[in-house]
């Protein structure tokens, strides 16, 4: 009998992996992205104080609603002052959404 893992265990798998790996820091904090079924979240984490600095939600899980997220999470970081993050894909393929996400990101001035 063949079992399928399921998708997100597979994420998880793979998130914890890359967060073995990276970290953030008040200056140059985690880009950490969740991808539910109707809302996108991202948070920008200072991970030696365990703190989020800037954090935002968008409405709907499609590409225009991530590119939205990332201008929108670039926008509010410069408004904090912070210019450069590490990018946490948590464990998502970087293609489709969460590609279009760091673009939109970059674009409005995030460096990572």
């Amino acid at each position: 009998m063949i079992i399928k893992k399921s998708r997100n265990v597979s994420r998880l798998k793979r998130h914890f992996r890359i967060r073995n790996k990276i970290s953030g820091t008040p200056e140059c904090p985690r880009l950490s992205i969740y991808i539910s079924l109707k809302k996108v979240f991202i948070q920008l984490i200072d991970d030696t104080k365990g703190v989020t600095l800037v954090s935002t939600l968008v409405e709907g899980k499609n590409t225009e609603a991530c590119a939205k997220a990332g201008k929108e999470i670039a926008v509010k970081a410069e408004k904090a002052n912070i210019k450069k993050v590490v990018f946490d894909r948590s464990g998502y393929l970087y293609h489709g959404k969460v590609k279009a996400l760091a673009e939109a990101a970059r674009e409005a001035g995030l460096e990572f």
